[in-house]
């Protein structure tokens, strides 16, 4: 009950931004690559939906993501309404993991909560799909938590579905203390 109201107080401090005007029919969302000045709007716009601000993670990731080389199959992309990042992607080519033939895997997606029910993700999704295609791959995975229906939902509108895996875990008890010799 603490950590559910702590969430929702970050939260609501980090989402005082303007809400963007973005009808669903509208054509002023732009999508495009990543760039460094793009960033600080990442890192917000994940902060305000998980209410936790990752900076040394998103940078990490843009790193690696962010400025894919000639011939690299990896992909981070933004949504702009004019100058404003109110989605983004990453998404990447993996071969033979467990035997799979090479696949597209989605590891991202987020959209400005008040942009929603625009289309956006569905842009974003797509252009994802159409780099794949271009790629010469045909099968799009992703993973999800279980309780996530927002995200499930999403999914199952774009015809993806349960695929023929089991995603397997498990904790790792801490490491035994070293005594000295």
């Amino acid at each position: 009950m603490i950590w559910h109201k702590l969430l929702n107080r970050t939260a609501s401090r980090l989402t005082r931004r303007p809400p963007p005007a973005i009808p669903a029919s509208s054509g002023a969302v732009t999508v495009r690559p990543v760039r460094r000045g793009d960033l600080e709007q990442v890192i917000a716009l994940d902060a305000t939906v998980t209410g936790v601000e990752k900076r040394s993670y998103w940078e990490r990731v843009h790193r690696r993501y962010g400025h894919a080389a000639r011939g690299e199959q990896r992909w981070f992309l933004v949504a702009l309404a004019g100058k404003e990042v109110v989605g983004f992607l990453i998404g990447e080519v993996r071969d033979w993991e467990f035997g799979s033939p090479p696949c597209g895997w989605l590891f991202a997606i987020d959209i400005e909560p008040r942009a929603r029910q625009a289309g956006i993700g569905t842009r974003l999704l797509t252009a994802l799909c159409e780099a794949l295609r271009a790629a010469g791959v045909r099968k799009l995975r992703t993973m999800l938590s279980s309780d996530n229906t927002l995200i499930l939902s999403f999914f199952r509108s774009q015809g993806m579905m349960a695929a023929p895996m089991i995603p397997l875990e498990m904790d790792l008890p801490p490491a035994p203390a070293r005594g000295r010799a």
